[in-house]
Protein backbone atom coordinates (compact mmCIF):
# COMPACT_ATOMS: atom_id res chain seq x y z
CA UNK A 1 0.00 0.00 0.00
CA UNK A 2 1.51 3.77 -1.25
CA UNK A 3 1.96 6.44 1.33
CA UNK A 4 -0.94 8.66 -0.50
CA UNK A 5 -3.69 5.53 -0.05
CA UNK A 6 -2.27 5.30 3.50
CA UNK A 7 -3.02 9.30 4.01
CA UNK A 8 -6.15 9.48 2.22
CA UNK A 9 -7.45 6.48 4.39
CA UNK A 10 -6.35 8.70 7.42
CA UNK A 11 -7.89 11.43 6.99
CA UNK A 12 -11.06 9.46 5.65
CA UNK A 13 -11.25 7.52 8.94
CA UNK A 14 -10.33 10.83 10.99
CA UNK A 15 -13.42 12.66 9.44
CA UNK A 16 -15.45 9.57 9.72
CA UNK A 17 -14.74 9.72 13.67
CA UNK A 18 -15.35 12.95 14.34
CA UNK A 19 -18.48 13.54 12.47
CA UNK A 20 -19.84 10.29 14.34
CA UNK A 21 -18.77 12.29 17.26
CA UNK A 22 -20.70 14.78 16.37
CA UNK A 23 -23.83 12.60 15.60
CA UNK A 24 -23.41 11.34 19.50
CA UNK A 25 -23.51 15.04 20.67
CA UNK A 26 -20.30 14.49 22.53
CA UNK A 27 -19.06 17.90 20.24
CA UNK A 28 -20.53 20.19 18.33
CA UNK A 29 -20.74 20.63 14.59
CA UNK A 30 -18.79 24.26 14.64
CA UNK A 31 -16.35 22.20 16.76
CA UNK A 32 -16.54 19.44 14.13
CA UNK A 33 -15.91 21.75 11.22
CA UNK A 34 -12.73 23.64 12.91
CA UNK A 35 -11.53 19.86 13.75
CA UNK A 36 -11.52 19.18 10.36
CA UNK A 37 -10.24 22.47 8.96
CA UNK A 38 -13.23 22.95 6.75
CA UNK A 39 -16.20 26.13 7.01
CA UNK A 40 -19.25 25.63 8.90
CA UNK A 41 -21.27 25.91 5.56
CA UNK A 42 -19.76 22.84 4.45
CA UNK A 43 -19.86 20.93 7.57
CA UNK A 44 -23.79 21.58 7.27
CA UNK A 45 -23.96 19.95 3.86
CA UNK A 46 -21.75 17.01 5.09
CA UNK A 47 -24.28 16.80 7.89
CA UNK A 48 -27.29 16.82 5.38
CA UNK A 49 -25.60 14.36 3.19
CA UNK A 50 -24.85 12.42 6.39
CA UNK A 51 -28.50 12.15 7.69
CA UNK A 52 -30.05 11.44 4.19
CA UNK A 53 -27.32 8.82 2.63
CA UNK A 54 -25.39 7.45 5.63
CA UNK A 55 -21.26 7.48 5.88
CA UNK A 56 -21.65 6.88 1.60
CA UNK A 57 -23.24 10.60 1.08
CA UNK A 58 -19.66 11.95 2.92
CA UNK A 59 -17.31 9.36 1.52
CA UNK A 60 -14.63 10.72 -1.12
CA UNK A 61 -15.60 8.21 -4.61
CA UNK A 62 -12.66 9.95 -6.14
CA UNK A 63 -10.06 7.34 -5.45
CA UNK A 64 -12.48 4.50 -7.16
CA UNK A 65 -12.38 6.21 -10.17
CA UNK A 66 -9.92 5.60 -13.16
CA UNK A 67 -7.05 8.41 -13.60
CA UNK A 68 -6.52 9.61 -16.72
CA UNK A 69 -3.79 8.11 -19.21
CA UNK A 70 -0.67 9.80 -19.29
CA UNK A 71 0.24 11.55 -22.93
CA UNK A 72 2.84 9.39 -24.07
CA UNK A 73 6.21 10.48 -24.86
CA UNK A 74 6.01 10.62 -28.45
CA UNK A 75 3.41 12.28 -28.45
CA UNK A 76 4.80 15.17 -26.37
CA UNK A 77 7.69 14.87 -28.26
CA UNK A 78 5.75 15.66 -31.64
CA UNK A 79 4.33 18.66 -29.94
CA UNK A 80 7.42 20.22 -29.12
CA UNK A 81 9.26 19.17 -32.39
CA UNK A 82 6.35 20.44 -34.14
CA UNK A 83 6.13 24.67 -32.33
CA UNK A 84 10.28 24.67 -32.44
CA UNK A 85 9.93 24.09 -36.28
CA UNK A 86 6.94 25.58 -37.69
CA UNK A 87 5.74 27.46 -35.20
CA UNK A 88 8.34 29.40 -32.96
CA UNK A 89 6.96 32.94 -31.71
CA UNK A 90 2.99 31.92 -31.52
CA UNK A 91 1.61 32.22 -28.13
CA UNK A 92 0.30 29.17 -26.33
CA UNK A 93 -3.65 29.36 -27.28
CA UNK A 94 -2.42 30.88 -30.90
CA UNK A 95 -0.43 27.23 -31.65
CA UNK A 96 -2.67 25.30 -29.57
CA UNK A 97 -5.68 26.31 -32.00
CA UNK A 98 -3.49 25.26 -35.00
CA UNK A 99 -2.15 22.47 -33.21
CA UNK A 100 -6.07 21.19 -33.19
CA UNK A 101 -7.54 22.26 -36.38
CA UNK A 102 -4.70 21.42 -38.52
CA UNK A 103 -2.29 18.71 -37.23
CA UNK A 104 -4.86 16.17 -35.73
CA UNK A 105 -3.79 16.89 -31.60
CA UNK A 106 -6.07 15.86 -29.25
CA UNK A 107 -5.11 17.95 -26.01
CA UNK A 108 -6.25 20.58 -23.77
CA UNK A 109 -5.21 23.61 -23.88
CA UNK A 110 -4.02 23.16 -20.19
CA UNK A 111 -1.67 20.45 -21.31
CA UNK A 112 -0.18 22.19 -24.22
CA UNK A 113 0.69 24.88 -22.03
CA UNK A 114 2.22 22.96 -19.48
CA UNK A 115 4.18 20.56 -21.94
CA UNK A 116 5.74 23.99 -23.57
CA UNK A 117 6.60 25.41 -20.54
CA UNK A 118 8.39 22.57 -19.07
CA UNK A 119 10.32 22.31 -22.54
CA UNK A 120 11.46 25.84 -22.26
CA UNK A 121 9.94 26.96 -25.67
CA UNK A 122 7.08 29.57 -24.13
CA UNK A 123 8.28 31.54 -21.14
CA UNK A 124 5.36 32.07 -18.15
CA UNK A 125 2.77 34.84 -18.47
CA UNK A 126 3.52 37.36 -16.48
CA UNK A 127 0.88 38.60 -14.04
CA UNK A 128 -2.17 40.77 -15.05
CA UNK A 129 -1.29 43.70 -12.59
CA UNK A 130 -3.33 45.71 -11.14
CA UNK A 131 -7.52 45.21 -12.23
CA UNK A 132 -9.25 47.77 -14.09
CA UNK A 133 -12.95 47.26 -14.92
CA UNK A 134 -14.57 46.84 -18.27
CA UNK A 135 -16.39 49.45 -19.54
CA UNK A 136 -19.71 48.10 -20.99
CA UNK A 137 -20.24 47.39 -24.67
CA UNK A 138 -22.29 49.36 -26.49
CA UNK A 139 -25.68 47.31 -26.86
CA UNK A 140 -25.65 47.62 -30.46
CA UNK A 141 -23.85 46.91 -33.36
CA UNK A 142 -23.54 50.29 -35.29
CA UNK A 143 -23.53 52.60 -32.08
CA UNK A 144 -19.56 53.49 -31.55
CA UNK A 145 -17.07 52.62 -33.68
CA UNK A 146 -13.16 52.26 -32.67
CA UNK A 147 -10.38 53.81 -34.93
CA UNK A 148 -7.04 53.49 -34.19
CA UNK A 149 -3.61 52.31 -35.25
CA UNK A 150 -0.69 50.19 -33.99
CA UNK A 151 3.09 50.65 -35.32
CA UNK A 152 5.06 47.14 -35.67
CA UNK A 153 7.14 45.22 -37.48
CA UNK A 154 4.98 43.40 -38.96
CA UNK A 155 7.25 41.67 -41.51
CA UNK A 156 10.42 40.61 -40.59
CA UNK A 157 13.02 42.61 -42.91
CA UNK A 158 10.43 45.22 -43.91
CA UNK A 159 10.28 48.34 -41.95
CA UNK A 160 7.11 49.02 -39.47
CA UNK A 161 4.06 50.04 -40.68
CA UNK A 162 0.69 51.55 -39.09
CA UNK A 163 -2.16 48.54 -39.58
CA UNK A 164 -5.28 51.01 -39.34
CA UNK A 165 -8.26 48.87 -37.53
CA UNK A 166 -11.69 50.23 -37.32
CA UNK A 167 -13.78 48.04 -34.48
CA UNK A 168 -16.87 47.85 -33.69
CA UNK A 169 -17.70 48.30 -29.58
CA UNK A 170 -20.84 46.60 -29.18
CA UNK A 171 -19.34 42.97 -30.81
CA UNK A 172 -15.58 43.63 -31.63
CA UNK A 173 -16.21 42.71 -35.17
CA UNK A 174 -13.22 44.09 -37.10
CA UNK A 175 -15.13 46.25 -39.81
CA UNK A 176 -11.46 47.46 -41.72
CA UNK A 177 -8.00 46.49 -41.51
CA UNK A 178 -5.03 47.69 -43.88
CA UNK A 179 -1.50 48.57 -43.70
CA UNK A 180 -0.59 51.90 -44.20
CA UNK A 181 3.39 53.42 -44.45
CA UNK A 182 1.70 55.78 -41.81
CA UNK A 183 -0.94 56.84 -40.23
CA UNK A 184 -3.34 59.85 -40.98
CA UNK A 185 -6.11 62.13 -42.44
CA UNK A 186 -5.58 60.00 -45.68
CA UNK A 187 -5.35 56.27 -43.72
CA UNK A 188 -8.60 57.69 -41.44
CA UNK A 189 -10.82 58.55 -44.18
CA UNK A 190 -9.82 55.64 -46.62
CA UNK A 191 -11.19 53.83 -43.27
CA UNK A 192 -14.43 55.56 -42.94
CA UNK A 193 -15.33 55.28 -46.50
CA UNK A 194 -14.90 51.47 -46.51
CA UNK A 195 -17.35 51.06 -43.08
CA UNK A 196 -19.98 53.64 -44.18
CA UNK A 197 -20.32 51.97 -47.79
CA UNK A 198 -20.31 48.67 -46.22
CA UNK A 199 -21.77 48.86 -42.91
CA UNK A 200 -23.83 52.16 -43.17
CA UNK A 201 -23.56 55.41 -41.38
CA UNK A 202 -22.77 55.10 -37.45
CA UNK A 203 -23.30 56.90 -34.59
CA UNK A 204 -20.05 57.76 -32.81
CA UNK A 205 -16.39 57.12 -33.83
CA UNK A 206 -13.63 56.69 -30.40
CA UNK A 207 -10.14 57.53 -31.29
CA UNK A 208 -6.83 58.62 -29.89
CA UNK A 209 -5.82 62.32 -29.77
CA UNK A 210 -3.76 62.25 -32.96
CA UNK A 211 -3.51 65.17 -34.45
CA UNK A 212 -5.43 64.46 -37.64
CA UNK A 213 -8.01 63.81 -35.15
CA UNK A 214 -7.62 67.10 -33.16
CA UNK A 215 -5.82 70.13 -32.63
CA UNK A 216 -3.91 70.50 -29.44
CA UNK A 217 -2.15 74.07 -28.55
CA UNK A 218 0.68 72.33 -26.79
CA UNK A 219 1.81 69.06 -25.01
CA UNK A 220 -0.67 68.20 -22.75
CA UNK A 221 -2.93 70.99 -22.81
CA UNK A 222 -7.28 69.82 -23.69
CA UNK A 223 -7.96 70.04 -27.38
CA UNK A 224 -8.87 73.45 -29.09
CA UNK A 225 -12.76 72.58 -30.02
CA UNK A 226 -12.72 76.15 -32.11
CA UNK A 227 -9.98 74.43 -34.10
CA UNK A 228 -11.57 71.97 -36.30
CA UNK A 229 -9.66 69.27 -38.36
CA UNK A 230 -9.72 67.55 -41.54
CA UNK A 231 -11.56 64.74 -39.82
CA UNK A 232 -13.88 66.37 -37.68
CA UNK A 233 -15.20 68.49 -40.26
CA UNK A 234 -15.75 65.38 -42.30
CA UNK A 235 -17.84 63.76 -39.27
CA UNK A 236 -19.86 66.91 -38.71
CA UNK A 237 -20.71 66.96 -42.31
CA UNK A 238 -21.75 62.82 -41.61
CA UNK A 239 -24.06 63.47 -38.10
CA UNK A 240 -20.93 61.34 -36.55
CA UNK A 241 -20.14 62.27 -32.86
CA UNK A 242 -16.56 62.45 -32.08
CA UNK A 243 -14.87 61.38 -28.81
CA UNK A 244 -11.13 62.06 -28.06
CA UNK A 245 -9.35 59.03 -25.50
CA UNK A 246 -8.25 60.51 -22.64
CA UNK A 247 -5.54 57.98 -22.54
CA UNK A 248 -3.92 54.77 -23.51
CA UNK A 249 -6.02 53.12 -20.91
CA UNK A 250 -9.57 54.47 -21.93
CA UNK A 251 -9.09 52.69 -25.26
CA UNK A 252 -8.48 49.00 -23.61
CA UNK A 253 -10.87 47.53 -25.87
CA UNK A 254 -8.64 48.25 -29.05
CA UNK A 255 -5.35 48.29 -27.26
CA UNK A 256 -6.28 44.65 -26.39
CA UNK A 257 -7.35 44.01 -29.70
CA UNK A 258 -4.18 45.39 -30.97
CA UNK A 259 -2.39 42.82 -28.91
CA UNK A 260 -3.75 40.23 -30.08
CA UNK A 261 -3.12 41.18 -33.29
CA UNK A 262 0.57 41.75 -32.46
CA UNK A 263 0.64 37.96 -31.02
CA UNK A 264 -1.05 36.73 -34.19
CA UNK A 265 -0.54 38.68 -37.32
CA UNK A 266 3.15 38.50 -38.01
CA UNK A 267 3.31 34.65 -37.37
CA UNK A 268 0.35 34.02 -39.63
CA UNK A 269 2.18 36.00 -42.38
CA UNK A 270 5.56 34.04 -42.00
CA UNK A 271 3.75 31.03 -42.11
CA UNK A 272 2.17 31.77 -45.43
CA UNK A 273 5.29 33.25 -47.03
CA UNK A 274 4.28 36.62 -47.10
CA UNK A 275 7.10 39.25 -47.66
CA UNK A 276 5.87 42.24 -49.12
CA UNK A 277 2.90 44.55 -47.23
CA UNK A 278 0.64 44.58 -50.78
CA UNK A 279 0.58 40.80 -50.27
CA UNK A 280 0.03 41.09 -46.31
CA UNK A 281 -2.94 43.23 -47.49
CA UNK A 282 -4.64 41.21 -49.68
CA UNK A 283 -4.37 38.10 -46.90
CA UNK A 284 -6.16 40.56 -43.98
CA UNK A 285 -9.05 41.13 -46.38
CA UNK A 286 -9.65 37.70 -47.31
CA UNK A 287 -7.99 35.64 -44.55
CA UNK A 288 -7.28 37.34 -41.34
CA UNK A 289 -10.16 39.29 -40.54
CA UNK A 290 -12.60 36.53 -41.36
CA UNK A 291 -10.96 34.09 -38.85
CA UNK A 292 -10.57 36.79 -36.71
CA UNK A 293 -13.87 37.78 -36.17
CA UNK A 294 -15.09 34.10 -36.46
CA UNK A 295 -13.13 33.34 -33.30
CA UNK A 296 -13.02 35.95 -31.24
CA UNK A 297 -17.09 38.40 -32.35
CA UNK A 298 -19.51 38.52 -28.99
CA UNK A 299 -23.39 38.81 -28.53
CA UNK A 300 -24.33 42.36 -28.77
CA UNK A 301 -26.54 43.11 -25.92
CA UNK A 302 -29.17 43.70 -28.20
CA UNK A 303 -30.29 42.56 -31.48
CA UNK A 304 -30.50 44.81 -34.76
CA UNK A 305 -28.04 47.41 -35.69
CA UNK A 306 -27.98 51.37 -35.47
CA UNK A 307 -25.94 51.61 -38.91
CA UNK A 308 -28.31 54.25 -41.17
CA UNK A 309 -27.88 53.34 -45.32
CA UNK A 310 -25.67 56.55 -46.37
CA UNK A 311 -27.78 58.22 -49.47
CA UNK A 312 -27.54 61.53 -51.38
CA UNK A 313 -23.81 61.93 -50.23
CA UNK A 314 -20.76 61.81 -52.27
CA UNK A 315 -18.31 60.47 -49.79
CA UNK A 316 -15.52 60.83 -52.21
CA UNK A 317 -15.90 64.63 -51.63
CA UNK A 318 -17.07 64.56 -48.03
CA UNK A 319 -14.17 61.81 -46.70
CA UNK A 320 -11.18 64.29 -48.28
CA UNK A 321 -8.85 66.86 -47.14
CA UNK A 322 -10.50 70.30 -48.59
CA UNK A 323 -8.81 73.29 -49.54
CA UNK A 324 -10.22 76.06 -51.15
CA UNK A 325 -9.09 78.28 -54.20
CA UNK A 326 -10.17 80.81 -56.99
CA UNK A 327 -10.33 79.68 -60.32
CA UNK A 328 -7.36 82.06 -62.44
CA UNK A 329 -7.79 83.63 -65.55
CA UNK A 330 -6.41 80.91 -67.57
CA UNK A 331 -9.20 78.35 -66.69
CA UNK A 332 -6.60 76.70 -63.56
CA UNK A 333 -5.71 76.38 -60.64
CA UNK A 334 -2.84 76.22 -58.20
CA UNK A 335 -2.21 73.59 -55.40
CA UNK A 336 1.24 73.59 -54.14
CA UNK A 337 3.40 72.92 -57.01
CA UNK A 338 0.87 71.88 -59.35
CA UNK A 339 -1.42 73.63 -61.74
CA UNK A 340 -4.84 71.74 -62.29
CA UNK A 341 -6.19 72.80 -65.84
CA UNK A 342 -10.06 72.82 -65.62
CA UNK A 343 -11.90 71.20 -68.61
CA UNK A 344 -15.06 73.04 -69.99
CA UNK A 345 -18.23 71.61 -68.68
CA UNK A 346 -21.34 70.86 -69.93
CA UNK A 347 -23.20 73.26 -67.50
CA UNK A 348 -20.58 76.30 -68.29
CA UNK A 349 -18.10 77.09 -70.77
CA UNK A 350 -15.47 78.23 -67.81
CA UNK A 351 -14.87 78.70 -64.42
CA UNK A 352 -12.71 81.79 -64.23
CA UNK A 353 -13.18 83.39 -60.99
CA UNK A 354 -15.56 80.59 -59.58
CA UNK A 355 -14.60 79.57 -56.03
CA UNK A 356 -13.61 75.91 -55.96
CA UNK A 357 -12.16 73.05 -53.39
CA UNK A 358 -9.29 71.12 -53.85
CA UNK A 359 -9.81 67.75 -52.34
CA UNK A 360 -6.83 65.02 -51.57
CA UNK A 361 -8.34 61.75 -52.08
CA UNK A 362 -7.07 58.66 -50.17
CA UNK A 363 -5.67 57.03 -53.40
CA UNK A 364 -3.39 59.79 -53.60
CA UNK A 365 -5.08 62.01 -56.58
CA UNK A 366 -6.06 65.11 -56.11
CA UNK A 367 -9.67 66.46 -57.24
CA UNK A 368 -11.49 70.01 -58.12
CA UNK A 369 -15.44 70.48 -57.15
CA UNK A 370 -18.05 73.57 -57.35
CA UNK A 371 -20.86 73.66 -55.55
CA UNK A 372 -20.21 69.94 -54.16
CA UNK A 373 -20.17 68.45 -57.51
CA UNK A 374 -16.47 67.39 -58.70
CA UNK A 375 -15.21 68.62 -61.83
CA UNK A 376 -12.11 66.69 -62.50
CA UNK A 377 -9.89 64.27 -60.97
CA UNK A 378 -5.66 64.29 -61.04
CA UNK A 379 -2.83 62.14 -60.63
CA UNK A 380 -0.07 63.91 -58.52
CA UNK A 381 2.04 65.52 -61.73
CA UNK A 382 -1.22 67.08 -62.56
CA UNK A 383 -2.09 64.87 -65.01
CA UNK A 384 -6.34 65.26 -65.84
CA UNK A 385 -7.69 61.31 -65.04
CA UNK A 386 -11.16 61.90 -65.39
CA UNK A 387 -13.94 64.75 -65.78
CA UNK A 388 -17.13 63.49 -65.03
CA UNK A 389 -19.46 66.69 -66.03
CA UNK A 390 -16.72 67.24 -69.32
CA UNK A 391 -18.39 68.07 -72.23
CA UNK A 392 -19.18 64.71 -74.60
CA UNK A 393 -19.48 62.28 -71.95
CA UNK A 394 -23.40 60.85 -71.14
CA UNK A 395 -24.90 62.53 -68.04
Amino acid sequence: MDERRVAAEVRAMTRKQVILMATQQQITWIQAADILGISARHMSRLKGRFEKQGWDGIRDHRGSRPRRRRIGLKTIARLCRLYARDYQGFSVQHFYEHAVEHHGFRLSYTWTRLILQEAGLVAKAPSRGKYRRKRERRPLVGMLVHLDASTHAWLAGLPPQDLVVALDDADGRILYARFWPQEGTASTFAALEHVLRHQGRFAELYTDRGSHFCYTPSAGAAPDVTHATQVQQALRALGIRHILARSPEARGRSERAFGTLQGRLPQELRLHGITDYAAANTYLTTTFVPAFNRRFTVRPAQPGSAFVPVAGIDLRLVLSARHDRVVANDSTVRFGPLTLQLPPTRERLHYVRCPVVVHEFPDDTVGLSYQGRLLARYDRTGRLLDAPLARGRAA
